[in-house]
């Protein structure tokens, strides 16, 4: 029990670290491509989706190559920070953070792409500025959009398993999450154990999705579209 209950708070750990980090990172990022024009705008719309339709291993192998110490950015992380990044949670997390990220951006950039553009010209015909007019004008009305980002990405990151079996391994405590465990378990004809594990994941989805419905419905009646 002590390692089925450590293996999921693992999980949810990871989940609620990447959720957090790229809600920090992609409201900007969603915002710089709804609202400006620029030459590369295509190429970087292009990597944040690239994830999509990436096989993961691909993704793990190619990060797992990149934190090696035998690589420039491994050997100066190892050589001037003392970080090593493969098998490690904070690899796992640098991985799962750039294997979702379209997971949170593209919820977000529609949000921003379908705000009407005459409640942003009142906002700034009163003198607000392009920041004041993000916090308190556009953010408090696509909640919504919000939401399914926050609520995909985290349910995402709970079932992702090739990107961090290829950076993470197998590390109990460290990097062994549940869909990890699942691979193992059923490796080893434990269907039973296996179960527990997986049907943890589909009712805890499940729950999640019910909650991202009721509150989009309940957010949607409060916002001023």
């Amino acid at each position: 029990m002590e390692e089925y209950l450590e293996t999921l708070l693992l999980t949810c750990q990871l989940a609620f670290c990447t959720t957090f980090i790229l809600l920090i990172l992609s409201i900007p990022l969603a915002y710089g491509l709804a609202f400006f024009r620029f030459r590369i705008k295509p190429i970087i719309e292009a990597l944040i989706s690239l994830p999509l339709v990436l096989p993961p291993t691909v993704l793990g192998f190619y990060l797992l190559v990149t934190f090696s110490p035998e690589n420039m950015l491994g050997h100066w992380l190892e050589k001037y920070l003392h970080v090593s990044l493969n098998f490690t949670f904070a690899g796992i997390l640098i991985g799962s953070t750039i294997y979702s990220l379209p997971f949170m951006v593209h919820p977000i950039q529609a949000g921003f792409e379908n705000f009407p553009s005459i409640l942003l010209d009142a906002s700034y015909t009163l003198g607000k500025s392009r920041m004041t007019t993000l916090w308190k004008v556009i953010l408090p009305n696509i909640k919504p959009s919000l939401l399914s980002g926050i609520v995909l990405t985290f349910a995402h990151t709970m079932g992702e398993f090739g990107v961090i079996l290829m950076i993470g391994g197998n590390i109990p405590g460290e990097t062994r999450v549940a869909s990890i465990v699942i691979y193992d378990l059923v490796e080893d004809l434990k269907y039973k154990e296996a179960n527990q594990y997986a049907l943890a994941l589909l009712l805890f989805s499940f729950a999640l999705l019910i909650a991202l419905y009721r509150l989009s419905r309940r957010t949607q009646s409060h916002t001023l579209f």
